[in-house]
């Protein structure tokens, strides 16, 4: 380990048992790297890639089975208590006490490390300052925001001054205001206190931040370098289509991503399509695909060289973009696209709790086939209106239609046509993938040799098989969203509702995930979203923001940019979502200071 170093290891393994089989799998393979001193680094890859065991591993909470780990100069295997006495680390399910206050969780955080009385008036007084939480001391964690809560995460992990800080996804379910607002603390604690931080993230443009980035797949480390060198492994083979007009931007990404011989990568980006080619692509294949499409060259991004990574590692693996989804899930269906049919609509929806208007006076509707992306900050009621839509709240007032049904008197009737995903796995732990899919099914209607035909369909277009005696709640991360769709599909739902599906999975998870949903819209599916994602509000036909329980926009992708940035707008969703709720604010702040003038 060199003098600089604040952590290094060397050649190290981590295995893991499989109870139900006897077998142990590798989680870590051989992996060894450095991180200076007073650094910000990066640890990325695809789900199950061992980012958190790795972390476990220096935070001293995991031994390696094999190998050397020095964590501030000492060996964290010997004396892990050590290392936990100088470092802090902040997991992805952060130990909030819900039913505790802002302030006595943390007091709670303050007594465990033994912060002393007369060094936590400034500490508080900063962190209060930083996380913008000194007007809620007094309020139940639980009661909190998911922004809010992982910023008060932040705080009881920086209760101490640590010389390292490590970081597990932390900007995981919130939205795009609170991950600003959360890498502010973090730059600036970096700043300030010279700290030395180790962050993983689904974010590759948080990863762009840091001054080096570790590509991890596979439990093995693929590379490492700065965020140009990794980026630079796309240069010259980035580009954006234009897609004709009436054309929705999906349509011409899934087009592409089904050219596995041509095509590394594609997404939707501000109304065109942003696409990675190969670089041995045959160029006349590549015409006839793109038929006269204008094409214009693109600066390579971290994501791009992070995609050519992955698709170099793994060429063979084709379930990332299974073209073939739309046939194993809706045969029975003609390709419909969206149509004039009203699938949803809503007038003058009010949800209150007490006093408390969680959604005021929120009007849309959503045609059939269309996908319908609900987007706001935590805690704007975009979650609320989701509940009710899907019948688990009654309305407080207003007029809900769903599937041709008035949810204020035929909810249970209502959910026979629609499909649920929650955002926190809710299947059934103890039970294995059959169990689960067998009871839901039967649970639909679903009985017998149709029920069995329809577990076969849903595990073959999944990607579940030789999973289907494991307990669901041991799974990995992306192989229980996979689930949670397969339970969701089971019986053809008319509409699927999916609440931040993609929360904490990476690029190349997202992809396969967005190729499903636009094979299922395809066959007239009508899909319901929210998501943190930005990005993914380029995948929908139109969009709602909300914040504080109020509609802020409604149109198209296109349409919604023009509104934050002018009729010749650039902007990225996330920028236009950004200043369309900053200016609701402001606009709210000012109406409130005249009010009380």
């Amino acid at each position: 380990m060199s003098e600089t170093a604040a952590l290094a290891g060397s050649g190290l393994h981590k295995r893991f048992l499989v109870k139900e089989t006897g077998q142990t799998v590798p989680a870590v393979t051989d992996v060894s790297l450095e991180i200076p001193a007073g650094t910000l680094t990066a640890l990325v890859g695809p789900d199950g890639a061992g980012k958190t065991t790795l972390l476990r591993m220096m935070a001293g909470l995991m031994k390696a089975d094999e190998g050397r780990l020095e964590v501030l100069g000492i060996d964290v295997a010997a004396d892990p208590q050590a290392v936990q006495d100088r470092i802090s680390y902040m997991p992805q399910r952060f130990g909030l006490y819900e039913d505790l206050s802002v302030q006595e969780n943390l007091d709670l955080y303050a007594d465990l490390h033994g912060v002393t009385q007369e060094a936590r008036k400034e500490r508080y007084r900063r962190l209060l300052h930083m996380t913008n939480l000194a007007r809620f001391t007094s309020r139940p964690a639980g009661k909190l925001s998911g922004g809010m809560k992982q910023k008060l995460g932040l705080a009881c992990t920086l209760v101490r001054s640590p010389e390292l800080l490590l970081l597990d996804e932390p900007t995981v379910g919130v939205d795009p205001l609170s991950r600003v607002e959360l890498w502010d603390i973090i730059l600036q604690m970096i700043h300030d206190e010279r700290l030395t931080v180790l962050v993983t993230t689904a974010y590759l443009d948080e990863a762009e931040r840091c001054a080096r980035v570790f590509v991890l797949h596979e439990g093995r480390l693929l590379t490492s370098g700065t965020p140009a060198d990794i980026q630079a492994q796309a240069n010259h083979l980035c580009f954006i289509a234009i897609p004709p007009a009436d054309q929705p931007p999906r349509i011409l990404q899934a087009r592409l991503l089904d050219e596995v011989e041509s095509i590394i990568d594609a997404v939707p980006q501000a109304g065109a399509v942003r696409f990675i080619r190969r670089a041995d692509a045959d160029k006349q294949r590549l015409d006839a695909l793109l038929d006269g499409i204008e094409v214009f060259p693109a600066e390579a991004r971290l994501e791009d060289g992070f995609m050519v990574l992955l698709r170099k590692w793994h060429d063979a693996e084709v379930e990332t973009i299974a073209p073939a989804d739309a046939e194993a899930e809706d045969t029975h269906r003609p390709a419909t696209g969206i149509g004039d049919e009203i699938a949803i609509e809503v007038k003058d929806l009010v949800r209150t709790f007490g006093e408390f208007v969680a959604v005021d006076h929120v009007s849309f509707s959503v045609r059939r086939g269309e996908i319908f992306g609900l987007l706001g900050p935590n805690g704007a009621g975009k979650t609320t209106t989701f509940r009710v839509l899907c019948g688990l709240l009654p309305a407080s007032s207003g007029f809900v239609h769903v599937a041709g049904v008035d949810l204020r008197h035929a909810r249970a009737v209502a959910r026979r046509n629609i499909g649920y995903v929650s955002q926190k796995f809710s299947l059934y732990g103890d039970l294995s993938v059959r169990e689960n899919l067998e009871f839901f099914g039967s649970a639909y209607g679903l009985h017998g040799a149709r029920l069995r035909d329809r577990i076969r369909t849903v595990v073959q277009q999944f990607d579940l098989g030789g999973r289907e005696n494991s307990p669901s709640g041991q799974l990995p991360g992306g192989f229980k969203q996979r689930l949670a769709m397969a339970v969701g599909l089971l019986h053809q739902p008319d509409i699927l509702f999916l609440d931040e599906p993609t929360s904490g999975t990476d690029p190349l998870k997202r992809r396969a995930f967005w190729r499903r949903i636009t094979a299922l819209s395809q066959v007239g599916t009508t899909i319901v979203i929210t998501t943190h994602f930005m990005e993914e509000a380029e995948y929908c036909d139109r969009i709602v923001i909300q914040d504080a329980g109020k509609l802020l926009a409604l149109g198209t992708p296109q349409e919604v940019r023009r509104q934050a940035g002018g009729e010749d707008s650039k902007l990225s969703m996330e920028q236009a979502f950004i200043g369309i709720v900053a200016r609701a604010r402001q606009r709210e702040d000012a109406t409130h200071v005249e009010t009380a003038g």
